[in-house]
């Protein structure tokens, strides 16, 4: 169900049961910037009601990017705009930061990166863990990926080879982050989005949601 008036789709999918219980509460953005406005301008009215009033503090995973401190900055200067506070998970002990988080969000950039650098900190379980007992979650881009089964389905190049694709495992499907539906008439002779995850699905059965520029995906316990 497509919300036009949000820019949210709302999948109801039958939870797992490895997969925790029925608290956890995720926001899986496309991507962090709309064309012509600023970082995160599309989502922020909607992210204190996201997050909720317990919440005055975020810890920002910055790995999908290379300058960590810089991206920190962004993501700051962006939620400091709504009184949340910022920190970034290598500001410190990582682990020791997800477990004190009150809020998680992993930025957009490379997936493999990222991906990879969750599994040397020892953070992908970690995380799994937190956001199952009710840690808000908001991903984007990247971070969407990571979110998911495994990241087989991301537009990224592996700059970096992480020890496997699976991920988080929050939801029991893949996302394809920033989706162009096919153009009729276009003279361009690569593959299409649509066409790469149909090669997807000659491999492998598991669902996949294309995600538009501008749209998220928002989850609330099992719905």
């Amino acid at each position: 169900e497509y919300d036009t008036e949000t820019s949210s789709l709302h999948i109801p999918y039958r939870r797992k049961k490895h997969e925790g219980n029925m608290t956890q509460r995720l926001l899986l953005l496309s991507n962090s910037t709309n064309h012509g406005a600023k970082y995160l301008q599309h989502v922020l009215p909607i992210l204190p009601e996201f997050f909720g009033r317990s919440v005055s503090a975020v810890t920002f995973v910055p790995y999908a990017l290379k300058d960590w401190d810089n991206y920190t900055r962004v993501v700051r200067e962006a939620l400091n705009q709504l009184g949340i506070s910022v920190q970034g998970v290598h500001e410190g002990n990582p682990q020791e930061n997800i477990k004190q988080a009150q809020a998680i969000f992993i930025g957009g950039g490379n997936t493999f990166r990222l991906l990879n650098k969750l599994y040397e900190e020892k953070l992908v379980d970690e995380i799994g863990e937190r956001v199952k007992a009710g840690v808000p979650y908001m991903g984007s881009s990247a971070g969407s990926n990571v979110a998911t089964v495994a990241v087989n389905t991301s537009n990224d190049m592996p700059i970096v080879y992480p020890p496997t694709f699976n991920a988080l495992g929050l939801v029991p499907f893949h996302v394809n982050p920033h989706y162009i539906d096919p153009s009729p008439g276009s003279q361009h002779m690569g593959e299409t989005r649509q066409k790469r995850i149909e090669e997807f699905h000659e491999e492998s059965p598991v669902p996949v949601l294309g995600i538009r520029e501008g749209a998220f995906l928002r989850v609330e316990g099992g719905r």
